[in-house]
C-alpha cells in the first residue's frame, strides 16, 4: 500500500489532510494526519510533530487543539501520527485504556509479544518523518516536536534521543518520569520487561539528568494546576530538576483551574506554536 488519502479539507487557506500507508518498522497499516498552510503553495515549510496521549488517534488533535489558524500565520507544517498501532490480534490489547492499543508510549519494545508491532519510536523517527519530507515541500532539518501526556513524554524522550533530528520540543502535562508513576511502570514493564535500567533509557527526567544543556533555546512545558493526575502521573518537578541539573532551560508554567484536556491545550496553543516558530524559522 502506497500513502493513501483518506480525506482532505479546506482550513485556514491551508489543507488538512489524513492519510493510511503501509509501515515497514509496525508491519501493518497505519494512519497520520498532515497540515499544509498555505505557505507550502510557494515554497518548503518546517515541520512541527505533535504526539497525542492515551485513547487518542491521528485526529485528535487536529480536531480539537485549534493548532491549524496559528500554523496557518506561521507558515509551519503540522503533523500527527497515531498513538499506536492498531488490529495487531495480540490477545488482550484492547483490554486496557492506558495500555496498548491507542497507548504505544512512543517506544520500540522489546518483550513478546509486543515487540512485533509496537515499534512507534522507530516508525515515527525512521519511517514517517523520511515519508513525509519525500512527499511533501519541507525544509530540510527544521522539525520541532511537541505533545500531550503520553505524548508530551514521547515529545521530551524522542527529542532527548535524537537531538540532531528536532529543534525545538515542548509539553502540555506530560508524564515526566514514567518509571516513578503507574501508568508508565504498567507500560514499560509490558513493552520493555522487568530490567528497570532499560526502562530509564525512555523516562525523560532520567535523560535529562545525564545530558548537559542539549536545547540551549529553552524548552517549554505548560501544566494545569486542576489536572487530576499531577502528582500521581505527571511529575513534572522531576524534570525540572534534571533540567537544573543539566543546566537546560525551562519554563515550567503552572495554571490554575485548568485539567488535562484539549480545553487546557486549546489555551495554550497559540503561545506554543510561537514558540517552536522562532526555532523552525530562525
Amino acid at each position: 500500500m502506497q500513502m493513501e488519502l483518506i480525506s482532505e479539507h479546506g482550513c485556514f487557506g491551508g489543507t488538512q489532510a489524513y492519510y493510511r500507508h503501509a509501515s515497514s518498522e509496525i508491519g501493518l497499516p497505519m494512519r497520520f494526519s498532515v497540515y499544509r498552510p498555505p505557505q507550502q503553495s510557494a515554497g518548503p515549510v518546517p515541520v512541527l510533530v505533535y504526539l497525542a496521549g492515551l485513547t487518542c488517534t491521528e485526529e485528535t488533535f487536529m480536531i480539537k487543539a485549534g493548532a491549524q489558524r496559528y500554523a496557518a500565520q506561521h507558515g509551519i507544517m503540522l503533523v500527527a501520527p497515531d498513538t499506536s498501532p492498531r488490529n495487531t490480534g495480540i490477545d488482550g490489547i484492547t483490554a486496557d485504556w492506558d495500555f496498548g492499543e491507542g497507548a504505544g508510549f512512543y517506544l520500540d519494545a522489546s518483550a513478546p509479544p509486543y515487540a512485533s508491532h509496537f515499534r512507534m519510536e522507530s516508525y515515527i523517527v525512521g519511517e514517517l518523518l523520511p515519508l513525509i519530507a519525500s512527499e511533501f515541500a519541507t525544509v530540510p532539518r527544521k522539525v520541532g516536536i511537541f505533545g500531550h501526556s503520553m505524548g508530551g513524554h514521547g515529545a521530551l524522550v524522542l527529542a532527548l534521543r535524537h537531538p540532531d533530528l528536532f529543534c525545538s520540543v515542548s509539553a502540555f502535562a506530560p508524564i515526566a518520569a514514567p518509571t516513578q508513576c503507574p501508568w508508565g511502570e504498567k507500560a514499560f514493564s509490558r513493552y520493555l520487561g522487568d530490567d528497570r535500567n532499560s526502562w530509564l533509557e525512555h523516562d525523560a527526567s532520567a535523560l535529562m539528568s545525564r545530558r548537559q544543556t542539549p536545547f540551549p533555546a529553552g524548552i517549554l512545558i505548560d501544566q494545569g494546576l486542576s489536572d487530576q493526575f499531577l502528582d500521581v502521573q505527571l511529575k513534572p518537578a522531576l524534570f525540572e530538576a534534571a533540567c537544573r541539573q543539566a543546566a537546560q532551560p525551562l519554563t515550567l508554567r503552572f495554571h490554575a483551574g485548568y485539567d488535562h484536556g484539549y480545553y487546557f491545550i486549546s489555551t495554550f496553543m497559540e503561545d506554543h506554536l510561537n514558540f517552536h516558530r522562532q526555532a523552525l524559522h530562525g
